[in-house]
């Protein structure tokens, strides 16, 4: 009998670890996309860190699996997303704040020009 609770330990050690392993995976990987961001607005796009008032790592279950949220300072009612797999581009933005409904593509401050949004 204690060979077979030495194999279900095992087991159950080796599920464990598993399962474990694919959250510390998605934690690490949205970190490093978060860093890819950030270097690119800091070096490429000459942003200071400063401006920056979040940059958030996103699992999400749909494609891409895996995105940045960036909320700039002097725009604290627009988040705008990026990719950062092979390289980064602004893919989108979302106004957050209902009273600036009405603000307009033209009218956004951080619209990055290199970036997929048309």
């Amino acid at each position: 009998m204690r060979k077979i609770y030495k194999i279900a330990l095992v087991v159950a050690i080796l599920v464990l670890v598993i399962i474990l392993s694919r959250f510390i995976y998605i934690e690490v990987y949205k970190n490093i996309q978060e860093d890819k961001v950030t270097n690119y607005l800091i070096k490429e796009m000459g942003y200071d860190k400063g401006e920056l008032a979040s940059v958030e790592g996103v699992y999400g279950f749909k494609m891409p699996e895996f995105f940045t949220i960036v909320i700039f300072e002097n725009e604290p009612y627009v988040k705008y997303t990026y990719f950062a797999h092979n390289e980064v581009s602004q893919f989108d933005y979302e106004i957050i704040d209902r009273q600036y409904i009405r603000v307009t593509k033209n009218e956004l401050k951080n619209l990055d020009p290199n970036g997929l949004i048309e």
